[in-house]
């Protein structure tokens, strides 16, 4: 069974149990990138500049970001298709930076992913 983690990357500590991937489109302010283990970076699987600005993380707009969001995702099955397949062979963790721990790009994808296991 697959299993998919979400982990704020100030907060991480690796448990060994899997992999971990960073799912931000820009590194994270305050951390070094050789402070975290991780097993990538995508990049492309986070939100486009445009609607990450839009959305501004307000709870408000969450519904409509998701829309938005997951038809960037449809649009783009070459940046999730990596971690369906991590997770298709175990734990995975998608790191993030936000502090909204309910409203963030990294509890969508988390939601879009097993919906495509």
């Amino acid at each position: 069974m697959s299993t998919i983690n979400l982990s704020r990357v100030y907060d991480h500590e690796p448990r060994g149990d899997g992999r971990a991937f960073l799912v931000e489109r820009l590194w994270p302010r305050g951390v070094r990138k050789d402070a975290i283990e991780l097993d990538g970076w995508l990049r492309d699987v986070a939100p486009s500049h445009e609607l990450r600005k839009w959305f501004s993380h307000d709870p408000a707009l969450w519904e409509e970001f998701r829309r938005r969001y997951f038809a960037e995702l449809d649009a783009h099955p070459q940046s999730w298709q990596p971690l369906v397949q991590a997770a298709a062979g175990g734990t995975v963790t998608l790191l993030y930076s936000s502090h909204d721990q309910e409203h963030n790009n990294a509890v969508a994808l988390r939601d879009y992913l097993l919906s495509h296991l």
